[in-house]
């Protein structure tokens, strides 16, 4: 709870409640919790880290039986109603992140979502938090978790950050066409491709430009305001589904260059889990105005 992290505990004050949010739909199908997340990958790192022979089964028969009771599920009727507690899902000290701008006195960004709800828009599904470390004095060490889980890959596996500032371009659709033109011509005379080499830094960032378009167009100036105030905002986190793919490998840190072909379960360009629609990202805006707003979210 001292460092930064991916879905790490959090340096949350004992006497302050935690946050909820009542589902704005009730659970269908079979749900997971929280525990049976954890135990299922944990197992299948293990069973992915250890030699096999040839036609040995991935999980022993022990393994394979605790996977399936967790893959089946338990029925939502078994689940208890009314407000459930959201889940860290990032925490940020400014000594590691010098170029975020913090709200006067406070030197800590906690970032939380309900695994359960959409989470995409505005509203207390996505919550922040900004406070100053040094007034934590009594921890709260069991915080509240939900008894229920309708989306494990909203569930960021624990993951200490230790932040790299980058320097990245505008995607396309932001160019106009003579950019677009010279930028491309400039790239290809170098062997780069400016699409997945110099725009768009992929991976779990601050600030930085939006991402590429997907499945819909791009958050025009109406969507990209605040749902509290309606005043402007600004970049705050990206949560991206992977931190680099067969197209943006040349952002893969040197040092994780010789992991990526290993076959495990957990892999360096996967390390939270977190998966957004069909491998999208969701960008996360906070309020210029008042930082304490709930931020805008927007799947691209």
């Amino acid at each position: 709870m001292h460092d930064s992290s991916a879905g790490g505990p959090l340096l949350w004050p004992v006497e302050e409640p935690w946050p909820v949010r009542t589902p704005a739909f009730r659970p269908r199908g079979r749900l997971s919790t929280l525990a049976d997340i954890r135990t299922r990958r944990d197992l299948l790192t293990d069973a992915w880290a250890r030699p096999r022979g040839p036609r040995e089964n991935l999980l022993t028969k022990q393994e394979q039986e605790i996977n399936d009771r967790i893959t089946a599920g338990h029925p939502p009727e078994l689940m208890s109603e009314g407000p459930l507690p959201l889940i860290p899902v990032a925490q940020l000290y400014a000594r590691d992140v010098p170029m975020l701008s913090f709200p006067e006195r406070t030197d800590l960004l906690q970032i939380l979502w309900a695994p359960f709800d959409d989470i995409e828009g505005c509203s207390d599904a996505v919550q922040l938090r900004w406070r100053r470390s040094s007034d934590v004095t009594e921890i709260l060490t069991a915080p509240p978790e939900p008894p229920y889980v309708t989306d494990t890959q909203h569930v960021p596996s624990p993951c200490v950050l230790h932040p790299e500032e980058v320097q990245e371009f505008p995607p396309t659709h932001l160019l106009n066409e003579e950019q677009d033109s010279r930028v491309t011509a400039w790239a290809k005379a170098r062997s780069a491709d400016y699409w997945s080499d110099l725009s768009v830094a992929p991976g779990w960032k601050l600030g930085g430009w939006p991402a590429h378009f997907t499945f819909r167009d791009p958050a025009e100036a109406d969507e990209l305001h605040c749902g509290e105030c309606s005043g402007p905002v600004e970049a705050l986190l990206t949560v991206d589904s992977s931190e680099w793919d067969g197209g943006t490998g040349s952002w893969r840190p040197t040092e994780d260059a010789k992991k990526s072909g290993a076959p495990l379960y957990r892999t360096a360009h996967e390390p939270t889990m977190v998966n957004i629609g069909r491998g999208y990202t969701l960008q996360f805006y906070s309020c210029v105005g008042d930082p304490s707003h709930l931020p805008r979210t927007i799947m691209q």
